[in-house]
């Protein structure tokens, strides 16, 4: 007799990125599995969110209690309505020898999280692991989103529902601490970390993403507008800022670049942190707290 192993190629990698979509809208991804064996392959597909024993192993210490470098968690977000987050076809057949199997991934949030996320696991003969694909995608209500940085908020939310009836039933009266303060409070604050290679001729770089999305839900065809305020201050410090301004068409991507050079009178003590302010206008206006932290680190 001969001995064979089992072998196969897949098209993604160890990450599936669904990327931004308007929650309630539906989109898909297809992954294909090649047999590259000279045998017929049988398989089947498991979510980690549909795994007998999730309940079980989230016996633990709430993730939002641990460190970030602590969290293990898999499973994120899941919807309102009681169905999956994602979901996969087929579940299980055969692979000919030779022969590859399309696998579409369809991903349908129900609401505006930043944190959906499964694993999908595929299966030889019922037990071999073949391949395990971390799945992830973002839903807004809104049609623009800002990405990039380290993310200040916590990736685990309330499963209290929101009534966005109750929120737009604010009393109908002028708020004089909210004038006083200034601008609206930012949706969310991200953290852009620059570090500099002590005598490299290259500054250091980070970028932030601003996109409009595209989808039948959203009626209405307006530019999305982004500025990023504060520049003199940033530039004291040192910042320079690549396309600070702009507009997009839904479906369009532009990215603010940041560099940094140290300036000649940096305290290495006391490195530079600065805030400023992004707004993007779409059907809303939000604000984004973005925090410029630099420092300088040794070439070894």
């Amino acid at each position: 007799g001969h001995g064979v192993m089992p072998s196969t190629v897949c098209s993604v990698g160890e990450v599936l990125d669904m990327g931004y979509v308007v929650a309630g809208d539906t989109v898909t991804s297809t992954v294909e599995v090649e047999n590259t064996s000279t045998l017929t392959l049988p398989f089947s597909v498991q979510l980690e969110s549909l795994s007998p024993t999730r309940d079980r192993d989230r016996q633990k210490i709430p993730s939002f209690l641990t460190s970030s470098v602590q969290r293990t968690e898999i499973v994120g977000t899941q919807n309102y309505n009681g169905f999956s987050v994602f979901s996969v076809s087929p579940t299980e057949g055969k692979i000919e020898a030779g022969k590859s199997q399309d696998f579409v991934v369809t991903f349908s949030p129900d609401h505006e999280s930043l944190y959906y996320s499964d694993r999908l696991k595929v299966l030889l003969f019922g037990k071999q692991t073949a391949h395990e694909i971390h799945l992830k995608g973002a839903a807004r209500d809104h049609p623009m989103f800002v990405e990039g940085g380290v993310p200040l908020d916590v990736p685990v939310e309330s499963l209290a529902v929101i009534s966005p009836v109750a929120s737009r039933k604010a009393p109908e009266r002028v708020d004089l601490v909210a004038v006083c303060s200034g601008p609206q409070k930012a949706v969310r604050s991200l953290l852009l970390l620059l570090e500099y290679v002590e005598g490299s001729a290259e500054p250091a770089r980070a970028e932030l993403t601003v996109g409009a999305m595209q989808s039948p839900l959203l009626a209405a065809k307006k530019a999305v507008e982004f500025s990023l305020d504060n520049a003199p201050e940033l530039q004291r410090a040192g910042f320079a800022l690549d396309g600070p301004k702009g507009a997009l068409e839904r479906g369009q991507l532009k990215r603010i670049g940041v560099s940094w050079v140290p300036p000649a009178d940096l305290q290495t003590s006391d490195p530079p942190l600065v805030s400023a302010l992004l707004t993007v206008k779409g059907d809303i206006t939000e604000s984004y707290r973005v925090l410029f932290r630099a420092r300088v680190v040794s070439a070894s």
